[in-house]
C-alpha cells in the first residue's frame, strides 16, 4: 500500500502533468491519493486530454510507483514531498514550492541556516576571491552555503565550502541524477558525499533552457539571504535575486569597480536598495539570532552535546529562525508533552533557551 506521500512523487514524475495540473488534482480532488486505481473516464473528468487519460489509466498503475520508487532508492535518490514533515519550511513559505524535491546526500541541510550565493560564469580574479572568502566565513559560522552548481561563482562557492570543511546544498536546473556543466562531475560526487544535492527535476528528465531560471526560485527560497557576487546587467544571479526579493529574503550585493561590466548588475542592485558586503560580518550581522555563539558551528550540535533525533529535529528548526511553542506543535504534529520534554531538555543542555511568551531560539 502506498501513502499519499508515493502517489504524490508518482504524479510528478509523469510527463505532461504540469505544477499547475498536479495543483488542481491534489487541491481539488478529494481522491487523488487513490489515482492508481483512477480509469480513463475518471482522468477526463479531471480535465486530462484523452491520449494522456488513456496512458494514466494504462500505465499509472500501484506497480509503476512502486518500480519508479525502487529506481530512486537504487541511485540513492531521496524524494521529499511538500507533505513531509522534511519538506524545508522555508520553502513551504514561497508562492510556488515545488510538489516534490529530489534529494542526494544530507537531508538534515534541508533544515539548517542557509544563506545563497550566486554570481556570473565568467567570474574575474576579484570575483573568485570574494566568493570564496565569504563562504569559508559562513560556513565558520556553521551556516550552510546555497548554489546552483553552475560554471564560475557558483562552483568557487561550493568547491570553498567543501575544502573548509562546511556544508553547502547544489540546488540544480537539471534532472538530479545528471551532473551539470559536465566538468563538475567531480564537485557533483563530492556534494553528494560531504553535502546536498537538490532538484525539483525527476531522474532521468531531459534538459531544456527554461529549467534554469525555475531552479533559481528554489535557490532564493531555502535560503534565509541571498548574496549576489558578480553579476552583469543580464546575468541569472539577478532572477535568484528577483526571487529572493518576492519571498521578502534578504539580498546582498558585493560592489565592483563601476568600469567592469561584471559590476553592473551587482551595482544596480546595490542602487535598489541591497545590503552592501564588504566582508562576512555584513552578512553575519543579520542572523545574529540564528546563530550559536560557538565558533565550532561547521559539526553537528549532536556531535558536542550529544543530542537525541527529537532534540536534533527541533534544534534544525530552530536554526531556521526564533519559534513560539504552537508552531513548533503544529509543525511537528507532536503532542504537547512529548515537545514540551525536548525544548526542556535542549535547553537543560544549553542548546537552545525560551525566551518570554512561549518563545525558543537556539544559543
Amino acid at each position: 500500500m502506498v501513502d499519499r506521500n508515493e502517489v504524490l512523487i508518482a504524479l510528478h514524475e509523469v510527463n505532461g502533468l504540469g505544477w499547475r495540473r498536479i495543483e488542481e488534482i491534489v487541491k481539488r480532488d478529494s481522491d487523488w491519493q487513490h489515482a492508481y486505481q483512477f480509469n480513463a473516464a475518471d482522468w477526463l473528468e479531471r480535465g486530462l486530454e484523452a491520449e494522456l487519460a488513456l496512458w494514466m489509466s494504462q500505465q499509472f498503475t500501484l506497480d509503476w510507483v512502486e518500480e519508479r520508487l525502487e529506481r530512486m532508492k537504487r541511485k540513492r535518490i531521496r524524494p521529499v514531498t511538500i507533505y513531509d514533515e522534511k519538506y524545508p519550511l522555508l520553502m513551504k513559505e514561497t508562492v510556488r514550492p515545488p510538489w516534490v524535491l529530489y534529494t542526494i546526500g544530507n537531508m538534515r541541510l534541508l533544515s539548517a541556516l542557509s544563506v545563497a550565493i550566486v554570481g556570473t560564469r565568467l567570474p574575474t580574479a576579484y570575483g573568485r576571491k570574494v566568493a570564496a572568502g565569504l563562504t569559508e566565513g559562513l560556513c565558520d559560522r556553521g551556516i550552510t552555503v546555497v548554489s546552483g552548481m553552475a560554471r564560475g561563482i557558483d562552483g568557487v562557492c561550493h568547491e570553498a565550502a567543501l575544502n573548509c570543511g562546511g556544508r553547502t546544498i547544489a540546488v540544480l536546473g537539471t534532472a538530479v541524477d545528471i551532473a551539470y556543466p559536465p566538468e563538475h562531475n567531480s564537485l557533483y560526487r563530492r556534494i553528494a558525499e560531504s553535502g546536498l544535492i537538490i532538484s525539483e527535476y525527476p531522474m532521468g528528465m531531459k534538459g531544456h533552457p527554461g529549467m534554469f531560471p525555475q531552479r533559481n526560485r528554489i535557490i532564493a527560497g531555502i535560503s534565509r539571504g541571498t548574496v549576489v557576487v558578480e553579476a552583469d546587467a543580464r546575468s541569472g544571479s539577478l532572477i535568484t535575486a528577483d526571487a529572493a526579493l518576492e519571498e521578502d529574503r534578504d539580498v546582498f550585493a558585493v560592489p565592483g569597480p563601476i568600469t567592469s561590466p561584471k559590476s553592473r548588475g551587482t551595482l544596480e542592485l546595490l542602487k535598489q536598495g541591497a545590503k552592501m558586503v564588504t566582508d562576512v560580518d555584513d552578512i553575519l550581522e543579520e542572523y545574529q539570532a540564528f546563530l550559536s555563539y560557538s565558533r565550532v558551528t561547521t559539526k553537528r550540535v549532536s556531535e558536542v552535546c550529544e543530542l537525541t533525533d527529537e532534540e536534533q529535529r527541533i534544534y534544525d528548526m530552530l536554526q531556521q529562525g526564533i519559534n513560539h511553542f504552537d508552531d513548533l506543535l503544529l509543525q511537528t504534529s507532536w503532542d504537547f508533552g512529548l515537545l514540551h520534554s525536548v525544548l526542556l531538555s535542549l535547553i537543560m543542555k544549553k542548546a537552545a533557551v525560551q525566551l518570554p511568551g512561549s518563545v525558543y531560539k537556539i544559543i
